[in-house]
């Protein structure tokens, strides 16, 4: 299930998230007991990437020379880098080292790593090296852990941050930006999802009367199935890989309780759409509109139980082992809800996503000895123009013989079957991209209090 957030239940005690942020007194002793000379412990090029413990032996001319347990070894002098003290062995701020070089701020990564220790300060940064598990660290718990405390009086946590960056918005008065980044499959869009999430828990508005209302911080969090199922897909290193860029503004009023949120999309990878790598697939809501959670969801949307009866989203995987694609449905229905699309934005939505995928259907075949083509059936178009509203004869015409304006005249220009099934492409394509921004401004609507005066935003 990608990226959504469970606290522990009711009445059940959450786990405790000591051994994923504190190093233990065994780890302190263990690091101590670490042999170590300061003059000649150092670090060299272990040939594949990486790097190994030496000892320093002799250096001279650029060069040096150390002992790789009986093996003598020569490298150039800024290839070697000394090793720190045992004491800061798994340091949590790598700002405090005593030699910072490549070599000890990976082996400090990689340390900490193996000791379920995922999040690493880095001066002003906080490193997160993905573990690709799902760790007891974002509960209640830990949110009571990081409320109101400064960055250097808890254990490094993406929360620490989120928290200094909601401190200095309320003690300043200035808005706050914080910059996610990493390559595909670091977790930015998991911890993006956590930072609004420890917002939504410590700057919720006071519970309204109105029990059947949703609050406003629930509708922030239920953006997330919607953009993840329009905007995510598999890629060749990550089973739920943002395909777009966007930028999140979260807004508070003057006492800084939450009463807004607007999201900005960038570049939608809209090839993805019709084409995909063998190991890839394209954009989850494909393959959920397929599940059946929602019980008319199929024969409303005019599609098919096989998904390969749709050779545009099934040209690489059609499953994904992370991801359960009926659960992900039931997320994705129950968010256009909680959101406040009405019943039918909802179903207008999923229809076209459906004839998006259906028009990789539409056939054409060449008419007699001429260029020029024609339909090879209606029958696909005439489901197409069904779900999205439109005529089905004026369509097919636009793509065999499309009117195009030479001076000041229109005129009909014929189309080969290559240049009509193009067409169908780049329109499905624009559909899809119509529809994923028309999905952000309808979220951005609903998410904000217009009964509460904006102050700030955390970005």
């Amino acid at each position: 299930m990608p990226g959504h957030v469970k606290l522990g239940k009711t009445g059940e005690p959450d786990p405790d998230p000591s051994p994923y942020l504190i190093i233990s007194m065994e780890m302190k002793r263990e690091a101590m007991s670490k042999p170590y000379d300061a003059k000649k412990s150092v670090w060299v090029p272990d040939g594949n990437g990486g790097f190994m413990e030496a000892m320093l032996d002799s250096e001279s001319g650029g060069k040096t020379t150390v002992m790789c347990g009986h093996e003598k070894k020569t490298f150039k002098s800024e290839q070697v880098g000394q090793v720190n003290p045992p004491k800061f062995e798994k340091c949590e701020d790598m700002a405090n080292l005593t030699y910072l070089n490549d070599a000890s701020v990976f082996w400090n990564l990689k340390t900490r790593y193996q000791a379920k220790l995922i999040y690493t300060y880095s001066g002003l940064f906080c490193v997160v090296v993905n573990p690709y598990k799902r760790f007891p660290i974002y509960s209640q718990t830990v949110v009571k852990l990081y409320l109101g405390k400064r960055r250097n009086e808890v254990p490094p946590h993406l929360w620490a941050i989120t928290e200094t960056a909601y401190r200095n918005m309320l003690i300043n008065g200035k808005d706050q930006s914080m910059l996610i980044t990493g390559e595909s499959g670091a977790g930015k869009t998991e911890n993006t999802k956590k930072v609004i999430s420890y917002l939504a828990m410590v700057a919720a508005s006071p519970k309204k009367s109105d029990a059947k209302k949703v609050s406003l911080e629930d509708q922030i969090v239920a953006t997330n199935p919607i953009l993840e199922s329009y905007g995510n897909a598999k890629t060749s290193r990550n089973d739920n890989s943002s395909r777009f860029g966007k930028f999140i503004r979260i807004h508070f009023n003057m006492s800084g309780k939450l009463c807004g949120c607007d999201i900005e999309s960038y570049l939608l990878e809209k090839s993805r759409i019709t084409q995909q790598q063998e190991v890839e697939r394209s954009y989850h809501i494909f393959y959920q509109l397929l599940q059946p959670f929602v019980g008319d969801l199929k024969p409303k949307c005019l599609l098919t139980d096989d998904i390969y009866d749709y050779s545009y989203v099934s040209q690489g995987k059609v499953t994904v082992a992370s991801i359960d694609d009926n659960e992900e449905l039931e997320f994705t229905d129950n968010a256009f809800d909680v959101i406040g699309f009405t019943n039918a934005e909802k179903w207008d939505c999923y229809k076209l996503t459906a004839a998006v995928m259906t028009c990789g259907e539409v056939k054409f075949k060449q008419k007699g000895r001429d260029e020029q083509c024609e339909p090879d059936g209606t029958e696909i178009m005439g489901k197409i123009a069904t779900l999205c509203g439109i005529d089905c004869e004026q369509t097919l015409k636009a793509f065999v013989k499309p009117k195009i304006k030479v001076g000041t005249e229109w005129v009909t220009k014929g189309q080969n079957i290559d240049q009509a099934t193009n067409a169908v492409g780049g329109i499905a394509r624009a559909i899809y991209d119509r529809i994923f921004k028309w999905l952000i401004v309808k979220c951005n609507d609903t998410l904000i209090d217009k009964t509460m005066k904006k102050a700030n935003f955390t970005a």
